[in-house]
């Protein structure tokens, strides 16, 4: 998979891909995030991406004609196939999704500044839009670093052990269970017996009956959907 994300400030996505289990994605060629700087596709002398609001009021705009420059060479030299545009009043970021994402072989993230961008690329050029949740960030490089990261974390070979993002929360609309670790015992605070047992027919009924339970007690909305 390659994860193009399109940013006026690409010096913030500097770290999320250097590190950790996304760069071993990259080492392990399962997948490539390549940050592409806006400014390189304007054809204003001062390399200028944004302008006035028609009609006044407070902020910039990004402007059309860069952002339009960087998707036709994405979608020209890369065969990108998902533009996907961060906003605030996107489509609220899932599980579910991710795992859609993660089946793609090339997507674009562009990432919103200002006040937003020019009405007519959501209109003409994005093919889907995503909130990470219903606040306002500075800009859009932190929340395309959080789908980046779901999204990669899915495709097979990533994670050592691929039965893990399985059992992840949000799979099958449950959070996960209580996990635990050595040592059985600490101060007095014992792992439930069961997890010690060696049953494992017994533990995963353990486990799935406490990931309904913790669902109902913390995110009931889950079990409606």
């Amino acid at each position: 998979m390659i994860v193009h994300i399109v940013t006026v400030l690409p010096e913030l996505l500097e770290s999320p891909f250097a590190h950790s289990i996304l760069k071993r994605a990259q080492q392990k060629g399962l997948a490539s995030v390549v940050v592409h700087n806006l400014r390189d596709f304007s054809s204003d002398k001062h390399k200028s991406v944004d302008d006035y609001a028609f009609g006044g009021g407070a902020g910039m705009v990004m402007m059309i004609e860069p952002i339009v420059n960087c998707l036709e060479f994405l979608k020209k030299e890369h065969g990108v196939e998902e533009v996907i545009y961060m906003t605030p009043d996107g489509e609220r970021f899932s599980q579910n999704m991710a795992n859609q994402l993660s089946l793609k072989t090339n997507i674009a993230i562009l990432c919103g500044h200002y006040k937003g961008i020019d009405e007519r690329v959501r209109e003409h050029f994005i093919t889907r839009e995503i909130s990470i949740g219903d606040y306002v960030l500075s800009g859009g490089e932190l929340a395309a670093a959080v789908v980046s990261d779901a999204v990669i974390r899915l495709i097979p070979g990533v994670l050592n052990d691929e039965t893990s993002a399985l059992t992840d929360s949000f799979q099958d609309n449950l959070l996960a269970p209580p996990v635990y670790t050595r040592p059985a015992e600490f101060r007095g605070l014992k792992v439930p017996d069961i997890l010690i047992s060696g049953n494992t027919p017994k533990i995963e009924k353990w486990r799935f009956e406490k990931a309904v339970e913790r669902t109902k007690q913390r995110r009931p909305d889950l079990l409606d959907e």
